[in-house]
């Protein structure tokens, strides 16, 4: 098995596929519990809903991206890596009780992760020494829970529903290796947001209620805390996807955790990552993906992927 050196390189990918564009292929399931006209209308909500939709333009990178910042550099050779998440699948169940309903997304992406390396040494810069681009095909799951309520509208009866809330999304593949047990943001005024179960979490958009949307200025920082367990030694290779609009992706950027500590309990290690990010110029509604993977699955050619990916959506103003 070869031990991959990683290096910069521009690779051109294959162009996006979003869950609106119309190259994606979705197959949506539906339970209905009740009358087809309400299931219709939640299930409308969950495929317009702008905040739902902000995810995959930043979980689908589409392209290597550089790591700003926080740069690879630091901890290995310059490097551009990236994952092309095509969503293939969509399951809605529905349940719904009196003026509230709950739904239970589950969506399947099909995915290629990209690595551009080297199989020789080389020194940083050099730009002529590509051995190989490895493409590695995985499955992801991703999963999130909504609640609606009715607000019975005698005007437009086709509009009794709304989203009262929803929580965070949390997918990847099938692997008990790594795992992200606790998110901790510290927004620009000092206030905290601590989630320890992306799909217990729920965010509203409704005034005067707690957990509200976070709302961030653009030029503000952002601090992100990563808590998770993982069965490897080595630091992992943990970063953070944002910025990327549900009708502009061009804008999204990429950073790299750095590791504050590493503690083994006996079954895993226990890590905690930190990182630092400030709000782009272009407002809008859009998702932060935190997306962490094994160090050997990027430097080693016959790896498989394993992966796991947390998500929140915000707003730059």
């Amino acid at each position: 098995m070869k031990q991959l050196i990683s290096l910069t390189l521009n690779l051109l990918l294959i162009s996006s596929i979003f869950l609106f564009s119309t190259g994606c292929t979705e197959s949506d399931s539906i339970v209905e519990p009740t009358g087809t006209s309400d299931i219709e209308q939640l299930q409308k909500l969950v495929s317009e809903d702008e905040v739902i939709q902000s995810y995959e333009p930043n979980y689908n990178e589409d392209e290597a991206m550089d790591i700003v910042d926080l740069g690879l550099s630091k901890a290995i050779f310059p490097l551009r890596v990236g994952q092309k998440m095509s969503l293939v699948e969509r399951n809605v169940t529905f349940d719904i009780q009196n003026d509230t309903a709950y739904g239970h997304v589950v969506s399947t992406f099909e995915g290629i992760l990209f690595i551009a390396a080297s199989y020789d040494a080389f020194v940083p810069g050099d730009s002529n020494i590509v051995d190989t681009l490895i493409q590695k095909s995985f499955t992801t799951t991703v999963t999130r829970n909504i609640v609606f309520v009715k607000v019975n509208n005698s005007l437009f009866p086709e509009r009794n529903w709304r989203i009262y809330k929803m929580s965070l999304p949390n997918g990847g593949t099938e692997t008990d290796n790594i795992e992200i047990t606790k998110l901790t943001i510290i927004l620009p005024d000092g206030n905290e947001i601590v989630v320890d179960d992306p799909n217990e979490y729920y965010l509203t958009r409704d005034p005067g209620l707690r957990n509200q949307l976070p709302i961030i200025s653009r030029g503000e920082n952002v601090t992100i805390r990563v808590e998770l367990n993982s069965t490897y030694e080595d630091d992992d290779f943990v970063t953070l996807t944002y910025g990327g609009l549900r009708s502009d992706r061009y804008h999204r950027s990429k950073r790299r955790f750095e590791i504050v500590s590493s503690e083994p309990d006996g079954a895993y290690y226990k890590k905690v990552y930190e990182n630092r990010w400030e709000a782009n110029r272009f407002p809008g509604i859009k998702h932060a993906i935190i997306n962490a993977t094994p160090r050997q699955v990027i430097f080693d050619d016959e790896t498989i992927v394993e992966t796991n990916s947390w998500g929140i959506p915000y707003i730059v103003k």
